[in-house]
């Protein structure tokens, strides 16, 4: 396997091990330099733990796998999103699965769990964190649910729909981080960082 060396900087590498456009915003959004390097660990879901636990051991996995890669001190952040309502939903794998999906979200309740794993491979350090929040879906007609999952924006988002987009106007409420729905927590990850003594207020100083 073949090692990123990178010198040169005197400043933490910062390096999203994600692909998601959402998060890589949300990161750009907080003001950071950082690289993307995705992971190739295939997703699968572990068996024996709990919703809480599932998106940590994943973004856990991401993080270091890419963080094998890596000869240097870096920040790598590993980040997963499942949808929970009455078990796990991914993303589907096509528009039949969406609309079934949507059906079941439709006029209630569920829960947006993000995992986030933080790992330095020049220290060894790791932290590992979620962030939960509950979203409220309007009540949907079946037509309705076809309309929105034949624009395509549902088929690469866990649960079938992006709250950022057109599925905004189904959402009538939330509890929690709405940042968190969009796939990264970032007050959780802002926490994170400081406890690496990395502050992201401090750069440039």
């Amino acid at each position: 396997m073949v090692s990123l060396c990178i010198t040169g900087t005197d400043d933490m590498r910062i390096i999203l091990a994600s692909a998601s456009p959402r998060r890589k915003h949300l990161l750009q959004q907080m003001g950071i330099e950082f690289d993307i390097i995705t992971s190739n660990k295939e997703e699968r879901i572990p068996q024996g733990l709990t919703f809480e636990e599932i998106p940590i051991e994943l973004a856990y996995n991401k993080a270091i796998d890419v963080a094998s890669r890596i000869c240097q001190p870096a920040i790598i952040i590993g980040a997963d999103t499942v949808v929970v309502k009455d078990g796990i939903l991914g993303k589907p794998r096509d528009e039949e699965e969406a609309c079934q999906m949507l059906y079941r979200l439709q006029g209630q309740t569920h829960q947006v769990i993000t995992g986030l794993a933080l790992v330095n491979p020049g220290t060894g350090e790791v932290q590992k964190s979620y962030e939960k929040t509950l979203v409220k879906m309007e009540a949907l007609t079946l037509k309705e649910i076809e309309c929105y999952v034949k624009t395509g924006e549902p088929m690469d988002k866990a649960g079938s729909y992006g709250i950022q987009g057109l599925a905004g106007i189904f959402i009538s409420g939330i509890e929690g981080c709405y940042f968190n729905v969009m796939g990264l927590p970032i007050n959780l990850l802002w926490k994170m960082f400081k406890n690496f003594d990395f502050n992201i207020l401090d750069k440039g100083k």
